[in-house]
C-alpha cells in the first residue's frame, strides 16, 4: 500500500518511521493561517487542518493512504500554535508557566474516498518558571517549530509537573496508537 505523510515535520516523520513502514512525505497544500484566524475553537482548528492536509494531496496520490496531522495548544480557549522565533517561544512559555493547558493533536487518514479522524487531547500542567529558566530552556531546545514552545522528548519535560495522556506520541505530533488503528482499518498489516 502506498502511504503518504502529508507533512514536512521531522517529528512526525520520525514517529511514523518507528513502525517500519515504507512511506513518503509530501508537503500539504494548506494555508494554516486561514483556519487559525477564523475564531474557531482549538479542537475544531486542529481537526479541520488535519483533514485539509490529508485531502490536499489526493490529486498527487489518489491510491494512497494519506496521513494528515495538526497540533495546537488550548490555553483556556486561546489557540497557541508554533511560536516561529525564540522571542515568540519565550512569550508563550511565560504565558503558560504555572498553568494547565490542553495539547490537541488531530490525525486524519484519507483512503479510498473516506477520511477517518481522531483527536487526542493531552492535559499538561506546567510548573512555575522564572524568565531566566525559560530563556535557558529556549536556548537549549530551540522549540520555535513546536506548538506550545516545548519539546517534551528533550529537555522540555523539565517544564512540567503533571501530564495526562492516553498516547504519549501525540505530544510529539502524531498519535501512533490511533494512526496504527486507522491504517489497519485501511487494510495495512502492522506489524
Amino acid at each position: 500500500m502506498d502511504i503518504v505523510l502529508a507533512s514536512t515535520s521531522k517529528y512526525r516523520r520520525e514517529l511514523l518511521e518507528r513502525l517500519g513502514l515504507k512511506f513518503r512525505c509530501l508537503a500539504p497544500a494548506v494555508d494554516e493561517t486561514q483556519y487559525q484566524q477564523q475564531g474557531l475553537d482549538p479542537a475544531t482548528v486542529a481537526s479541520l487542518l488535519a483533514i485539509a492536509k490529508a485531502e490536499s494531496l489526493i490529486g498527487l496520490a489518489p491510491d494512497a493512504a494519506i496521513i494528515g496531522s495538526d497540533q495546537v495548544v488550548d490555553l483556556d480557549g486561546e489557540l497557541l500554535g508554533k511560536p516561529g522565533s525564540p522571542e515568540g517561544a519565550i512569550a508563550q512559555l511565560q504565558k503558560m508557566a504555572g498553568r494547565e493547558h490542553r495539547l490537541i493533536t488531530a490525525v486524519a487518514v484519507w483512503h479510498e474516498y473516506r477520511t477517518r479522524l481522531h483527536i487526542e487531547i493531552t492535559k499538561l500542567q506546567m510548573r512555575r518558571l522564572f524568565r531566566h529558566e525559560i530563556e535557558r530552556y529556549v536556548a537549549f531546545d530551540n522549540p520555535v517549530d513546536c506548538a506550545g514552545s516545548y519539546k517534551i522528548e528533550s529537555q522540555g519535560i523539565a517544564l512540567f509537573e503533571r501530564i495526562e495522556t492516553q498516547d504519549h506520541t501525540a505530544i510529539i505530533g502524531l498519535p501512533l496508537l490511533e494512526t496504527i488503528a486507522m491504517l489497519r482499518n485501511c487494510g495495512l498489516q502492522i506489524p
